[in-house]
């Protein structure tokens, strides 16, 4: 469904809400390809410039028609002054129906139908903005989470070396080999993923005694480090 954020944006702007934003995961690589189309007007990488249409580098919770030094339409300047930002929500809507969006544009695009396209363009993009790991307003472009811990948690820099020392709890039940007779592995692990678990065993939002115990006396530092050190452990 589109995010809150895009229909009051759309409903501020006085539009009516277009399709559903794309729940497709995006893939940067095809996205690339696709941006061959939009590179006549736009540029994205370190030496991007203006051209006919702004430069789109750190686009994700951008004001619209704000990139300085560039002209923009007047249809464009009264949506950035209405409120439009550039968010996965908004930027589908728009690569869907720039004009339904943004009436008056002077871009040339007539939009994608394509919902993959669309999100491949979208992960593509956000490559060139900030992590959402690390700043809220970059929206993530692909599946919405199914948790809520805070994006700062999420960003913190595990040592894996801290990880190590703590790990000797964690290897009297899950083998460092990989191994899981009866037990998971957790070697290798992505460490987002690491979080995420043990920060549910921790709100005993995930019921094990043991894995609740383990986790509510952990903090943040040192569940990132835990989660370091088992992301690199050799099998």
């Amino acid at each position: 469904m589109i995010g809150l954020r895009a229909l009051a944006t759309l409903t501020a702007l006085g539009l009516a809400p277009g399709a559903a934003f794309a729940s497709e995961t995006g893939d940067p690589a095809r996205g690339a390809q696709a941006f061959s189309k939009c590179k006549g007007c736009h540029q994205v990488g370190p030496e991007a410039t203006n051209r006919i249409g702004p430069q789109l580098n750190g686009l994700f919770g951008r004001r619209a028609a704000s990139v300085e030094g560039f002209r923009y339409s007047k249809a464009f300047t009264r949506a950035g002054e209405k409120g439009l930002e550039w968010h996965a929500d908004t930027l589908d809507a728009f690569l869907e129906e720039p004009k339904q969006l943004v009436p008056g544009t002077r871009m040339s695009y007539r939009g994608e139908a394509d919902a993959q396209v669309r999100a491949d363009l979208i992960a593509y993009l956000r490559s060139f903005s900030a992590s959402p790991q690390n700043i809220p307003e970059a929206d993530p472009t692909a599946r919405g989470i199914d948790h809520d811990v805070a994006p700062d948690i999420l960003a913190l820099v595990g040592d894996p070396e801290y990880g190590e020392y703590l790990a000797s709890e964690c290897t009297t039940c899950h083998q460092a080999s990989g191994g899981d007779e009866g037990i998971p592995s957790i070697t290798l692990w992505p460490e987002e993923d690491f979080v995420i678990a043990m920060h549910a065993y921790k709100a005993k939002k995930r019921e094990h005694p043991v894995m609740n115990m383990v986790a509510g006396r952990l903090g943040d530092e040192e569940i990132a480090a835990l989660a370091a050190y088992f992301a690199t452990l050799e099998e």
